[in-house]
């Protein structure tokens, strides 16, 4: 099974570097670059200089590929980005509520948004050519993989580019052929103020089942942004071998106290708690960012240390 999965894995590495090598050569800005997505398509008649995005995910790509942003929403922005919170980087307002009138001054010829802002998508459309970037959990590395490329080919990044995914993708087959040889049933849990909720597969962190080949516990978990509602008594009713914890408390700049709250007297009779399995994963790219390149690096990373 494990040397089948590694196979399978790595020919989907190897796809995916024949098919980025056609992105060499880089696009020709003597005409049009047609980006077409979620919500439309989008038209650029030269390369942008002036980039405000709103998507974190698309600034660590954008960071990690050497290209420069002028405007972001500083608040609520990862400590590994923490360069962004700079005078020279117009504040354009939050996630969930943009300042028009600051990305507007700001002067972008491109302005990149996700899921939080697509409701908003005409109002940016009317100040700047307009892409949404978010990614699709149905289908994660893929659809990080697409996002990725369609920066790198607007900005002229491809081969730096396909050497980063060349890794990542790398990495993920290892870590889903070592996680189907040896991983017992996961359950994901968001802690909030003493709260949990459970995410399952195809859900906002379903990477580690989906991608990562870790088993679901509970295949009913119901998919939802803000994850399932359960007790610690369902936790011990599931009794998992891996239990990943992402601390949105801490991630807000809230008082981090995840480990206190999870490890109860319920939980520490499941097999995570004895076996050593409760992962507590790094909440500023967990629940903050993803979807880029630094991030998706990273996750892949912890959930591998969790295999060790």
């Amino acid at each position: 099974m494990r040397k089948k999965a590694l196979v399978t894995a790595l020919a989907f590495v190897l796809a995916i570097g024949i098919s980025g090598m056609a992105l060499a050569a880089g696009h020709d800005w003597s005409r049009p670059l047609v980006i077409r997505h979620d919500l439309g398509e989008t038209v650029l008649t030269k390369q942008p200089q002036r980039v405000v995005v709103f998507d974190f995910g698309a600034l660590e790509t954008l960071d990690r590929l050497g290209v420069p942003v002028v405007g972001l929403p500083k608040q609520g922005l990862p400590s590994y980005l923490a360069k962004y919170q700079g005078n020279e980087y117009a504040n354009v307002g939050s996630l969930t509520e943009p300042a028009f009138e600051r990305v507007y001054a700001a002067r972008p010829d491109l302005i990149i948004i996700s899921g939080r802002q697509q409701a908003m998508y005409e109002e940016f459309v009317a100040i700047a050519p307009t892409i949404y970037v978010s990614v699709d959990y149905n289908r994660y590395v893929d659809s990080f993989v697409e996002n990725v490329r369609t920066l790198a080919t607007i900005f002229g990044k491809e081969e730096q580019a396909e050497a980063e995914l060349s890794a990542i993708l790398r990495a993920v087959a290892e870590v889903r052929a070592k996680a189907e040889e040896k991983a017992g049933p996961a359950l994901i849990v968001l802690h909030n103020e003493g709260r949990i909720s459970a995410y399952g597969a195809r859900s906002r962190f379903g990477i580690i089942h989906d991608e990562l080949g870790f088993p679901v516990v509970d295949p009913g978990i119901v998919v939802s942004t803000h994850g399932q509602s359960v007790t610690f008594e369902y936790v011990l009713d599931k009794n998992p071998e891996y239990l990943f914890v992402v601390d949105r408390t801490a991630a807000i700049g809230g008082q981090g106290a995840a480990k206190a709250t999870i490890e109860n007297d319920l939980v520490k009779m499941t097999k995570a708690y004895q076996n050593g399995n409760i992962v507590y994963l790094d909440p500023a790219v967990w629940y903050l960012s993803g979807g880029g390149l630094i991030s998706v690096a990273q996750m892949v990373e912890e959930v591998r240390a969790a295999l060790e």
